[in-house]
């Protein structure tokens, strides 16, 4: 075999599989704009491949063969087809990463910052509510805490509604991480028959727990009324310093005077603390 032909097949077989849609660089900032202004979320430039694996199943589903098409489709407000999809665009280009009681030293502070509050009605919102956990870890805390007759109300929103439907249903893997067994017992059914391997969160728990789909980039968040307790963790990492800013002035707002916001590991707002005091271990009061 001639060597240039030889080499060229080698070329061929490094650089994998030709991609099944075309998507440019042009394409990819158009998706980053699209996702900033419509949620806010900042995507960093080496998530293009990503972006790609993510979305090139909306273009099957839509029959778009590029990215180009795709997107100018997208943006067409008068038809109804591509309003419905921006839901599916933005579900897939959100990260949804969770579990029961993840960061735990939260769920201990909320338990005494509850008994410092009873006898009040409590509202508690879970502002990036995913698939359901951190709800209903939060509710196992008000009942484990005040008990099952205490007057606490929890919001759980999420801009992304495919994970919110898993929520609603409350149905998991059995032994999931982050549950002990006793709490597995006092607020979990065990699936029998077709349904073994599975758990599902008691009604009576799943009754304090009220689900909505919203965009925190929505003008008006229209929640019900200010909050005790705010849950936004591990959601401003996405955004950039302004859209920060816009949303803690509104979580701000958001709060009644003593309210508290729990956030991320990796989040620290202490640049923002004409709203907010660091309290704790990534715990702020509102100012």
């Amino acid at each position: 075999m001639p060597a240039a032909l030889r080499d060229s097949k080698l070329a061929s077989l490094h650089a994998g599989p030709e991609p099944e849609f075309a998507f440019s660089a042009q394409d990819f900032e158009r998706v980053r704009r699209l996702i900033h202004d419509h949620a806010g979320i900042s995507l960093h430039a080496g998530k293009q491949a990503m972006v790609y694996s993510r979305l090139s199943r909306r273009l099957r589903e839509t029959g778009h063969r590029s990215f180009a098409d795709y997107l100018a489709w997208l943006q067409q407000s008068d038809d109804r087809a591509a309003r419905a999809e921006w839901q599916q665009f933005v579900n897939g280009l959100t990260t949804n990463l969770t579990s029961f009681f993840r960061e735990a030293h939260h769920f201990e502070c909320l338990a005494q910052d509850l008994r410092d509050r009873q006898g009040r009605e409590l509202r508690i919102w879970c502002a990036a509510a995913s698939t359901g956990e951190e709800a209903y870890s939060i509710a196992m805390v008000v009942d484990e805490t005040l008990g099952a007759q205490a007057r606490a109300e929890i919001v759980a929103s999420d801009i992304d509604t495919t994970v919110l439907a898993t929520a609603q249903r409350g149905i998991y893997d059995a032994d999931p991480r982050g549950l002990s067994p006793q709490r597995l017992q006092r607020h979990f059914l065990r699936g029998k028959g077709p349904n073994e391997g599975r758990i599902r969160v008691r009604p009576a728990l799943a009754q304090r727990v009220r689900y909505r789909a919203l965009n925190l980039m929505d003008p008006r968040w229209d929640l019900g009324g200010a909050f005790d307790v705010v849950f936004c963790r591990n959601v401003m990492i996405y955004f950039d310093a302004a859209t920060q800013r816009r949303v803690l002035e509104r979580l701000h707002a958001a709060l009644v005077p003593d309210g508290l916001l729990y956030v991320g590991h990796s989040e620290n707002f202490t640049h923002a603390r004409d709203l907010f005091h660091l309290r704790g271990k990534t715990v702020y009061v509102k100012v």
